[in-house]
């Protein structure tokens, strides 16, 4: 009996110090199609292979296809499986465009740019998005763990 109630408290103790922990600042690299968590100190919490905007440079008008460069920070993280989107790609509206989340981002001059989930894992590490960051469905749900809303996010330039 005492090693199965040790057994839960380590898993308890575990789990706490792995969620307890906050992200101080969100890096993403759009040169290495990265996005980084870090702590308080400076130690990564984790980091994902990402997918930004297809084309090159900050973002300079709506519909550009380029994510924005700057510091920014989220505004809200939100719900998003039940969101479609049509691709122009000729299937018409998809289900889980968006992923499981959208974490929508403070980027003063543009609307809606967020870090979110796809429905095209194959092109997680590709200049793939319109402006967006995208991850893999599993590494968002990982990076949501360590976010809340006020989290610093800092885009590289190219």
């Amino acid at each position: 009996m005492r090693k199965i109630i040790l057994i839960f408290t380590v898993i308890a103790l575990m789990t706490s110090t792995c969620y307890a922990q906050k992200a101080q600042k969100i890096v993403v690299s759009k040169s290495c199609s990265k996005l980084y968590a870090f702590d308080s100190k400076g130690d990564t919490l984790c980091n994902f292979d990402c997918s930004v905007g297809m084309n090159y440079g900050d973002k300079q008008y709506e519909g550009d296809k380029r994510t924005p460069e700057g510091e920014f920070s989220i505004s809200s993280i939100e719900d998003s499986r039940y969101w479609t989107f049509d691709f122009n790609d000729g299937h018409g509206q998809r289900a889980g465009a968006y992923g499981p989340f959208f974490i929508r981002l403070d980027t003063p001059g543009w609307r809606g740019i967020g870090i979110h989930g796809t429905c095209f894992p194959e092109l997680i590490g590709t200049r793939s998005s319109r402006g967006c960051i995208r991850l893999s469905n599993e590494n968002l749900l990982v990076l949501i763990d360590y976010i809340e809303v006020g989290t610093k996010v800092v885009i590289e330039e190219d």
